[in-house]
This record gives structure tokens, sequence and C-alpha cells, in this order.
């Protein structure tokens, strides 16, 4: 067993999808777990149980007013929290506070010296604003996360590394004017893909000009274009000197994704991890929490979040040779 890595997983995980016919459905958990006790990576890794987050720690980067919504569209179980990707049902508030609470214990594991590396397959919410849920995401547990880096750790650079096909726009705007949030994100182009943000101009506004990196990606991208991009991301990381980094692993960038129109194979995951993995040893005291984020096609998110935990589990000896 690796106590270096932790994987949470458990029933509160779950809990948050939008039913059988919505593409964020009850069956990306499971598909992933499969796969994982298949590779039997359950016997490298410290497992580790979900939890519920304090509404208080939620407001550490949401609004009070649309929290409260989401409560009172958790009740009432039914209409859109947003224009239409994003569905109220019964108890949304408590599956949507499990993300967040269960990211904000791997970041306090990480940060209390517990495990350095770890993974959690139902996160990445990205696309959640500080006002409004979006994109299948209600609360972005990557936004509060970084809040609580920042507030109860004192961590100034953070670096927020987002591969999944779609572009990280709650995190990116959320964080747009802050020069010490450090981001890079690889994404299908905005010209062709929801949310139609992320262009290559977009580098952080005010004091933080310089600060972000957005790769917008050709549809039918594969993992030949992807590592030549991924040189650029890696060398724009590590001037940043992130303290801690967090990984977006969107596995809806691989190819046949029933929603997006990328080509990469798991290998492209694998490498982004063991390459960061590397930097987080250089950087930030080997601190890296992998979120699982999209993914749509239920073998491909199985296979490329996988290859992300085996990076992480093997990095000791990678970083060793």
């Amino acid at each position: 067993m690796n106590k270096n890595v932790c994987v949470y997983m458990g029933e509160l995980l779950q809990r948050y999808n939008f039913g059988e016919r919505h593409p964020f459905g009850p069956r990306r958990q499971a598909a992933f777990m499969d796969e994982f006790y298949h590779q039997e990576l359950d016997q490298k890794v410290v497992m580790e149980k979900p939890i519920i987050a304090a509404q208080e720690q939620i407001e550490w980067f949401h609004l009070p007013d649309y929290v409260e919504r989401v409560k009172h569209s958790s009740i009432a179980g039914r209409g859109f929290l947003d224009y239409g990707d994003t569905p109220a049902f019964p108890g949304v508030y408590e599956a949507a506070a499990a993300v967040v609470g269960t990211v904000l214990k791997a970041v306090d594991g990480m940060m209390t010296g517990s495990c350095r590396r770890a993974f959690i397959p139902i996160a990445g919410l990205h696309h959640a604003r500080r006002e409004a849920a979006a994109g299948f995401c209600v609360f972005n547990d990557c936004g509060v996360a970084i809040e609580a880096l920042r507030r109860q750790y004192g961590v100034q650079r953070i670096g927020y590394v987002d591969i999944d096909a779609h572009h990280g726009d709650g995190v990116f705007y959320g964080f747009e004017e802050d020069p010490n949030v450090i981001i890079v994100d690889l994404h299908e182009d905005g010209r062709y893909l929801y949310p139609g943000t992320g262009s290559k101009d977009e580098t952080g506004t005010g004091p933080a000009v310089g600060s972000k990196l957005n790769i917008p990606m050709p549809p039918g991208a594969t993992d030949k274009k992807f590592l030549e991009s991924w040189e650029q991301a890696e060398a724009f990381l590590k001037r940043g000197q992130p303290e801690f980094i967090l990984f977006q692993c969107g596995a809806d960038s691989l190819a046949g994704d029933p929603l997006t129109h990328l080509g990469y194979s798991p290998t492209a995951h694998a490498h982004a991890a063991k390459r960061l993995c590397a930097i987080a040893e250089q950087y930030s005291s080997g601190r890296i929490l992998g979120l699982g984020g999209g993914g749509y096609d239920l073998d491909n998110l199985a296979k490329a979040w996988c290859a992300v935990v085996q990076a992480f589990v093997t990095a000791d000896v990678f970083l060793s040779d």
C-alpha cells in the first residue's frame, strides 16, 4: 500500500448525479470503481470516505444568496439551477455539499501530512460560478479548495491545471484578477464547444495579466497534439512555482465522448499526471489533488481516471530514477 496516495469514494459522492437520462448520470463512480478494483489499485492506496461540507465552507467561494437558492431548490426538488443543463432534484444541496466536503477533507489530509497525493472521481465541478450553477456543476469545489488553501493554511501560490474538454470558466473567471492562482487550461476550442470561452488571449486581468494560460485545442486533437501542447503548459506552470496543485482531469477529452470532439487516449492523462507529480515534488512538497471532472463515456472515464491514480501511485519510483 502506498500511504502517499489517498482515493476518496462512497455513497455520498454517488448521489451527485442528475438521473439516468442525463449525461452526468448515476453510474460514473461505479464505472470508475469497477476498473479501479480490476486493476487492484485499492491494494496500492489508502481508501477514504466522503463527507458533507458546512454551508460556511461552501460560502468561502459562493455567494450566500446563491447557496440559499440551492437549498430551497433541493427541498422543492424540481426545476433547473441554471438555464437547462443542471436540474434540481430532492437532496441536490446535500449531494453537491458532499463533493465540496470531500475535496476539503482531501486538502486537509494533504496539508496535515496524512497523504501527499489524492484523487476524487466525482469532483472538479469547474463551471459553477460564485453566484450561479452552470454546466452540470452546482458548487465549484475547485474554487472552494483554492479559498480554503488561502484561509486555513496560508498557501499563497496555487496551481490549477485543467485538461477537461470544456474550459474551466468558473475557476478562471472566479480568480481572473488573482495573480497567485496560476491557471493552465487545455480544452477544446470554445468556438466549437460549451462554454465558448478560454481563448489564448485570455491571460488574466489587472494585476493577474500573464498568470493564466489557455490552450484551445482543435476538434479531433490526438495525443500527439496534446503532448506537444503540454510542453508549453508545463513550462508555464513551473514559472509560477505553485505551492499546491489542483488537477482537474476530465475524461471527456478522450476520443468517443458523446458531448465533445477531442481524440485523446488515457495516455494523455497518464502523462499529465506523471509530469505534474514531478512539478509538485519540486515546488509543492509533493502535494497534488486530482479531481475527476467531466467524462460521459463510462469506459473512457474509468480508464483515464485509473491512469491518473496509477501515475500517482508510481510517482515515487519515477521520481527516484
